[in-house]
């Protein structure tokens, strides 16, 4: 059953609001869903190449292609020779936190929620998006940058893909002493699919169209802060 909760708040296979207390654990992508642009894209737009990352993130997260860890190569060998210190200026310049997070993660943390980021994006901005939320574990991908100050067009290590996030909310639980069921899972493309899937309650935040079919929750207007409205 589908059910228009509120405006722009769509809900199905359960009846809202729920206890935000039965909730143990949340996990969070981080790219267009805690901030507002998918940073591999900005940085590209310094190689002059925008157009052409863009569009492979965009069926990346649309699910039309299906191995992510490959389209992510494809996208980071395009950034070679992109000079490291503009990672600052998209951080500075581009990058911004969707509104209603810090609503959000205040209200799980006071609830006692552990908090996860989990990214197939980059360190760089993982790591600075966690420490701003106060979140207490991310996990994401390592951009090489050779001695020059250039980025090498690599990833370096494992590339964390929709299988690794799950793994890693997984992992969170365990972490937490809870079931997954006891667990929240917020996302907006196709590689967040596996991660929501393993959740107790999936979140597509102004999400592509098939993550929004699959979730029990459809935040389509407004901030993340609307899912408070969901769990009380």
């Amino acid at each position: 059953m589908t059910t228009e909760f509120q405006p722009g708040l769509v809900i199905q296979g359960f009846t809202a609001p729920l206890p935000l207390s039965r909730f143990k654990v949340i996990a969070f992508d981080m790219d267009s869903t805690l901030i507002n642009i998918e940073c591999i894209d900005e940085i590209a737009d310094a190689a002059g190449k925008k157009a052409e990352v863009s569009a492979i993130t965009e069926a990346a997260m649309r699910g039309e292609i299906t191995d992510f860890k490959d389209s992510l190569r494809r996208r980071v060998a395009l950034l070679k020779g992109v000079p490291a210190t503009f990672l600052e200026q998209v951080w500075t310049e581009r990058l911004r936190l969707n509104p209603g997070a810090e609503t959000l993660l205040a209200a799980v943390h006071a609830a006692g929620l552990k908090s996860l980021l989990v990214s197939g994006g980059f360190t760089f901005f993982a790591d600075r998006v966690r420490d701003r939320l106060k979140i207490h574990r991310a996990q994401s991908n390592v951009l090489g940058i050779n001695a020059a100050g250039l980025l090498t067009g690599e990833v370096i290590g494992d590339i964390v893909d929709g299988a690794e996030k799950k793994k890693q909310l997984l992992l969170a639980c365990e972490q937490a002493g809870c079931t997954p069921a006891e667990s929240i899972a917020v996302g907006d493309g196709a590689n967040d699919l596996p991660m929501m899937g393993a959740a107790g309650l999936s979140v597509a935040f102004h999400a592509k169209p098939k993550v929004r079919e699959q979730a029990m929750v459809a935040i389509n207007e407004g901030g993340l802060d609307r899912l408070l409205d969901v769990l009380r």
